[in-house]
């Protein structure tokens, strides 16, 4: 993340995306595969760290092997080969930004979930300050309910930040900058949709 100014003089939190160029790598039809998508390719890859199937597609679309492949729909009508770059998000106003959060390993119930902890560390506590505390009921149902927040694996999950506002399209840098945080780590791989 980083800030801007705005017209106004207040500093903006942002975050800058390189959005492409991305190229057009393979096409769905619905007589083939039962729906319209585009397949688009993003960041060379290593000919070497290629799957030959992957090779197939990329020599059928003219281009060199790429690092990540997603599909869009897309009403507009493209052609194999096609680069598609930021200009694409130009009249866009707010956009939708998918990304995979940090992953913090195995977490206790206070940071995962905001517990309080047990309570003061009088009457007897010593080591109880961070723990759950109780999680069941008495005999009658004698189980722990599903669904129950416990400790456990947080973050590196799928999160879609939504309705981002679009400051500025620098197309020569192929540069988008929106308002706000988005999932991930500095350099990590994210989807943005109109």
């Amino acid at each position: 993340m980083t800030s801007v100014f705005g017209a106004d003089g207040k500093n903006i939190p942002c975050t800058v995306i390189e959005a492409g160029p991305c190229v057009v790598t393979q096409l769905k039809s619905v007589e083939k595969d039962g729906y319209k998508a585009v397949q688009l390719g993003f960041k060379e890859a290593k000919e070497k760290n290629t799957t030959k199937p992957l090779m197939g597609v990329f020599k059928k679309a003219g281009t060199t092997p790429k690092q990540h492949l997603a599909e869009f729909k897309f009403d507009k009508d493209y052609n194999l080969g096609d680069t598609l770059t930021v200009e694409l998000f130009a009249d866009a106003k707010f956009v939708d930004v998918v990304g995979t959060s940090k992953g913090k390993g195995f977490q206790g119930v206070v940071k995962r979930h905001g517990f309080g902890g047990v309570g003061q560390s009088t009457h007897g506590q010593d080591d109880r300050l961070r723990h759950p505390g109780s999680i069941g009921a008495c005999s009658f149902p004698a189980k722990v309910f599903k669904g129950m927040r416990m400790a456990g694996q947080m973050g590196n999950e799928r999160v879609t930040t939504q309705n981002l506002k679009v400051l500025k399209v620098i197309p020569e840098s192929n540069l988008l900058i929106v308002k706000g945080s988005v999932a991930g780590y500095n350099g990590s791989t994210v989807l943005i949709k109109m």
